[in-house]
Order: structure tokens, then C-alpha cells, then sequence
């Protein structure tokens, strides 16, 4: 196989994207950094919380398999121009005085902007890197979202505590059109829409069977787990740091961060360490199936352990580890599905295993706003909750062992013969 140069320019764009993938997270984290201030102005039992928390994901997925689609024909260039300027808009309204409907509303019209975010994203910047170049590049996207938070929550918790919540969400919404025009000035389609192996264009594979490959089947199973963590982490996290440990707003606000950072560290080791293995020869079942599902098995493990322990430190600390393992998985799926998927196929199949996965997000807020509202006391709550989540980590992490093999998928979907590196 030969090995396509990196086109230049491809790391600019590269870095774009991470800040596209900065101001999407940002946006994401405002409503569960700011969980306590909105429940205590608009007097909202946990149950409504928790669905203002899903509402987000509403048409999260809809809207993310329907610009898969279109990316297929629409360069990415334009479309993230588009998905970005709806992001900013829609946190506008929430600068004046706002009911609970409005704030709904608004998040509604928000997650269906953000939902084909992540996976045009990476259907971008694989325009510019060759297969055997994608795991540290997916990882620096990745870290869009880690980043996101890490530099958002001080800055909008000094808002929210010093003025108002409704200034943070106007905060975003100037930061998401300066990204606006940024990237209509620097923002390029990336070159690479060939084929690696051959130079010329791929034969399609029916959807039909691109999406009941084990390997797709593996991805969406063990991403959905990891995605569960994360909605809650977005919803509930501050909220329990709050309400269920006793911490006071402005400390929330740091400790909010934690997770984010371990899990920064993990998804840029997990990129890393894919590459240099796959450099060495090792199958991608190995560098990237494998590596990917084994954390969100310890990682549900840690959480499971949360009920039984004495100590906030010890417990943070145990949410903060259990969370952040989880962060391997995005790194390595969207590079398996690139192995064996065609280039003017990848939007669309990406997009539908973004859709799938983040349903996630519509039942995990959901779920632990109803538990926490039926336990005798929020904190026992809040433990059923992440009890529920650990179950379903080690499930999908099992999942993922069992399913992803992208080595072999190639070979099967598009009945190649390839030669077998070692480890396989």
C-alpha cells in the first residue's frame, strides 16, 4: 500500500476544527454548569431538569444522519459554516429574561445544529490525512471537547457567579461567530477523496451492508455506553458536585473540570499509542478495536465502585477516573469505519454512527433526573444513577470486544484479497 503524503495545510485546518470542536462542547456544558442558578430561577423539580438536559438531543440525531447525507455532495467547508452560525444564534435568546419553554426551545434548535457536528468534523479532516495518518489528528478533534470545557467552565462559572447565567450563554454565542468568521476566511476542502491503495475513485457498498458490519454494529454498541457517561457528565455533573457533595457553586466550577482534563490526557495517549502501533504492524482489531473497548470496561468498573466508598475525595476521584477512560473510544471508531467505508460513502456512515451512539443522550439525563427525583435523598439518587451508568460502560465495552474487527471488514464488504500484517 502506498503511503500519501500529508497535503499542506493540513494541520491548519486541523486546528480550526479543534476549536470548532472547543465551541461545541462549550456549548454543550452551559446548561449543567449553570443546572443549579436554572433549577432555582425557573423552580425546576429534577425531572424537568433532567428533560431539559434530553432535549438537547431531541433532534440530535436526525439532524446528524440528514447533513451526513448531504455531505456526501455539499463540501464540508460550507456545511460547518452553516452548522457553527446556528449554534451561535441559538444562545441569544438567552440572555434576556427567559421561561422554562423558551430555554427548551432554544436547546432543541441548538442540538440539532451541533448534532452532525463531530462527524463532519472528522469526514473534513480525513480530507487531508491518509488512513495511516488519521489517529492523531481524530485525537486533537477529540480534544476539542475536553478543551472545551477546560477553558470554558472558569470563565462562564465567573459569569454565572458574578453576574448571571444568562451572560454565559451570551458569551458563547459571540465566541461561536468569531469562529464563524474565522473559518470563512482560512476554512478550505480538503484533497484526499481517492483511494490509499489505487488512486481512484471506490466502488460504493450498499448501505445496507455498511451498516450491519459487524464493525458498525461494534461502534455505535460500544460508543453509546461512553456517550451515556459523557451526557451525564454535561447534565448531572455539576448539579451532583452542588446539590449531592455540598460544594458551593464557584468550587463546583473547578471541580467540573477534572474529568475533562484526565480524559484529555487519555484521548491524546489513546491516539498516540494507535499510531505507533499501527506503525509497527500491529492489526488494527489490536490498535484501535481493542484499545478503545478495554477502558470503557475499567472505566465502568471504577464508577460501580462510587456507591461503596467513603470520602467526596475518594468519590470524585473515582467518578473523575471512571469518566475519563471512556474517552478512548472516540479516538479509534471513526478511523475503523474509515478503513473499510468508501470516501463518497464516509459522511453519510459516519454521520448515522454518530446518530445512533448519542441517543444516549436523550435517555441519560432523563434517566438520572427521574431516579434522583424518586430517591428518599438527591445523593442516593445520584448513586442509582451512576450505577446504571457502570453497567452499561462494561456492556458496551464487552460489546466492543466482541464486534470490532475492521482488519477483516474491508476484505469482506469489498471481497479483496489483503494481506494479513502481524498480530491479526
Amino acid at each position: 500500500m502506498t503511503t500519501q503524503p500529508t497535503p499542506k495545510g493540513a494541520w491548519k485546518i486541523t486546528f480550526l476544527l479543534f476549536l470548532f470542536m472547543l465551541v461545541n462542547f462549550a456549548d454543550k456544558i452551559v446548561v449543567g454548569l449553570a443546572g443549579v442558578p436554572i433549577m432555582t430561577e425557573l423552580k425546576l423539580e429534577p425531572d424537568q431538569f433532567g428533560t431539559l438536559g434530553s432535549s438537547f438531543f431531541l433532534l440530535f440525531s436526525i439532524s446528524a444522519i440528514a447533513v451526513g447525507f448531504i455531505v456526501n455532495r455539499v463540501a464540508t467547508r460550507w456545511v460547518l459554516l452553516v452548522l457553527a452560525a446556528i449554534w451561535a444564534l441559538a444562545q441569544f435568546p438567552m440572555v434576556g429574561t427567559v421561561g422554562f419553554t423558551t430555554l427548551l426551545i432554544c436547546r432543541v434548535i441548538l442540538g440539532a445544529g451541533e448534532g452532525p457536528a463531530a462527524s463532519v468534523a472528522i469526514h473534513s479532516v480525513y480530507k487531508w490525512f491518509p488512513d495511516e495518518k488519521r489517529g492523531l489528528p481524530t485525537a486533537i478533534l477529540s480534544q476539542g471537547s475536553a478543551f472545551g470545557v477546560i477553558l470554558a467552565v472558569p470563565s462562564l462559572n465567573w459569569l454565572i457567579v458574578n453576574y448571571s447565567w444568562h451572560y454565559a450563554f451570551g458569551a458563547l454565542g459571540v465566541v461561536g461567530l468569531l469562529w464563524v468568521a474565522a473559518w470563512l476566511v482560512l476554512g478550505k476542502e480538503g484533497p484526499l477523496v481517492q483511494t490509499v491503495a489505487t488512486g481512484t475513485a471506490e466502488p460504493r457498498i450498499p448501505y445496507s451492508r455498511l451498516l450491519t458490519s459487524r464493525t458498525f454494529v461494534g461502534c455505535c454498541a460500544a460508543t453509546f455506553g461512553a456517550y451515556w457517561a459523557l451526557s451525564l457528565g454535561l447534565t448531572w455533573f455539576t448539579p451532583f458536585i452542588v446539590k449531592g457533595l455540598g460544594f458551593s457553586q464557584t468550587d463546583a466550577g473547578w471541580i467540573s473540570i477534572l474529568p475533562w482534563v484526565f480524559g484529555a490526557v487519555i484521548v491524546l495517549l489513546t491516539g498516540w499509542i494507535s499510531q505507533v502501533l499501527m506503525a509497527r504492524g500491529v492489526c488494527t482489531r489490536n490498535a484501535r478495536g481493542v484499545l478503545g473497548s478495554v477502558p470503557l470496561i475499567v472505566g465502568g468498573s471504577i464508577i460501580a465502585l462510587l456507591p461503596h466508598v467513603q470520602g467526596v475525595g475518594l468519590q470524585i476521584a473515582l467518578l473523575v477516573t471512571g469518566s475519563g477512560l471512556c474517552g478512548s473510544i472516540y479516538v479509534v471508531c471513526p478511523p475503523m469505519l474509515g478503513e473499510f467505508t468508501p470516501v463518497s460513502q464516509r459522511g453519510a456512515v459516519i454521520a448515522i454512527y454518530g446518530a445512533i451512539y448519542t441517543l444516549a443522550g436523550i435517555m441519560a439525563p432523563k434517566v438520572m433526573g427521574s431516579v434522583i427525583q424518586g430517591a428518599a435523598v438527591p445523593l442516593d439518587g445520584y448513586m442509582t444513577g451512576f450505577t446504571i451508568n457502570a453497567v452499561i460502560l462494561v456492556t458496551s465495552g464487552l460489546l466492543g470486544l466482541l464486534l470490532l474487527w475492521p482488519n477483516t471488514e474491508r476484505a469482506r464488504l469489498m471481497g479483496e484479497e489483503v494481506t494479513q500484517p502481524k498480530f491479526a
